[in-house]
């Protein structure tokens, strides 16, 4: 197993010091239930920790590269480049399944439940290299497998995804900024299923259900734009 992740590491150009930070980002919580003498954690941790990093690196990216552009429109790209689709699509397109710890069960799923999960990897591989080699070496990883996307999202429009477009209406029309609340968790822990409210204040204005928090959060903005005739305004 270690061989293989040594071939990961030259694939992505990395050179972990600690290779076992490198091989638990790729253990889902579904294959310790399998192979409970594993002697790694499986990689929520991790997934936590890369999700903040790789928040604060777009972030940071945005704010110095288009310095004449507003909060809306560096919040619309940022929302384009960290949702779950285009991430799971970088750890696709990465190889990133080949190398996934994950129980019999977990490795048949398809479509939206397999790109969660490559998507949650790809946030634990940013925790993994940021602890360690760093914040350089983790934005240079970011900058050169997502950010570089960013002129083709740009360019072709890709970036008006449901929640950018319902805070954008929301600030413009109510002055508000729309919230989310998990209204509903169900599931076992390795596949949960969650139901998501969005809210104006106090005033619920579209629920959403989805395999992740992102997920349903997109789907509770869809139908929020709906409930309030603004579906034509969205792509």
């Amino acid at each position: 197993m270690e061989e293989k992740f040594r071939e990961l590491e030259e694939k992505l150009g990395l050179d972990f010091k600690d290779k076992n930070l490198l091989m638990q980002a790729f253990c889902h919580r579904s294959y310790l239930n399998e192979n409970p003498d594993f002697r790694l954690g499986q990689n929520e941790r991790l997934e936590f920790l890369g999700d903040a990093v790789l928040e604060l690196i777009v972030t940071n990216h945005l704010y110095f590269s288009y310095p004449g552009k507003s909060e809306g429109e560096l919040t619309t790209w940022r929302a384009a480049l960290v949702n779950t689709k285009e991430i799971g699509s970088v750890a696709e397109e990465l190889g990133f399944f080949d190398f996934l710890l994950l129980s019999k069960g977990e490795s048949r799923d398809k479509g939206k439940a397999r790109l969660c999960i490559l998507a949650d990897t790809f946030e634990a591989v940013i925790g993994a290299i940021y602890l360690d080699r760093g914040y350089s070496v983790a934005e240079k990883f970011v900058v050169d497998k997502l950010i570089s996307r960013l002129p083709r999202i740009i360019e072709l429009g890709l970036f008006r995804d449901p929640k950018s477009e319902l805070q954008e209406k929301t600030q413009e029309v109510e002055g508000i900024t729309p919230s989310y609340r998990v209204l509903e968790e169900t599931g076992p822990d390795h596949q949960r299923h969650f139901l998501v409210g969005v809210y104006l204040e106090e005033n619920l204005i579209g629920r959403g259900e989805g395999l992740s928090k992102k997920e349903a959060e997109e789907e509770a903005a869809k139908k929020a734009l709906i409930n309030k005739n603004w579906e034509k305004s969205s792509k």
